[in-house]
């Protein structure tokens, strides 16, 4: 299995202090996708600027993946954390982990596949790209919550 760059650098990115605490409120908080996230943090390290459209029209090739198994599997695993009285339901739930994050990196691939950077987007400094990625997607969904994106900006200002 080869791993894309784009994986390799949000396994590395998520690992950093904080990331993956301010993803989870992104997530579960303003319906952030973090992979689309990742994606657009990924662009601002190749100096990469995205419009508002740019990251609708990434959204709208991913969003069926992510709404038709990454958001059940999530689910699922949220799910069975409570046990939910049946013996068995951890080592079912640690599957569902491994699963959700096979599905994770299927969705990183495609987007890495259908959307080089070569193609999308304007040349810009790496910090300018950063803040108009995030602003971009913010603008997308109707605002996100600031304290959880400023450690993700931090964090990426800092790598």
């Amino acid at each position: 299995m080869s791993e894309s760059a784009f994986w390799k650098f949000s396994l590395r990115f998520y690992a950093q202090p904080g990331v993956a605490q301010a993803c989870i409120e992104l997530q579960d908080m303003a319906g952030v996708d973090v992979n689309l996230l990742f994606l657009l943090i990924f662009f601002a390290d190749s100096q990469c600027s995205l419009s508002r459209d740019d990251v609708a029209k990434i959204d709208a090739a991913i969003a069926p993946w992510r709404n038709e198994v990454v958001r059940p599997l999530r689910a699922v695993r949220r799910a069975l954390k409570s046990n939910l009285g049946v013996s068995g339901a951890e080592t079912l739930r640690s599957e569902v982990k491994r699963i959700e994050l096979e599905a994770e990196r299927l969705q990183q691939e495609a987007l890495f596949a259908m959307f080089p950077t070569a193609n999308i987007g304007t040349p810009a400094p790496r910090e300018q790209a950063a803040r108009a990625n995030l602003a971009a997607y913010a603008q997308y969904l109707g605002g996100l919550l600031q304290a959880p994106l400023d450690v993700v900006l931090r964090a990426f200002l800092e790598s």
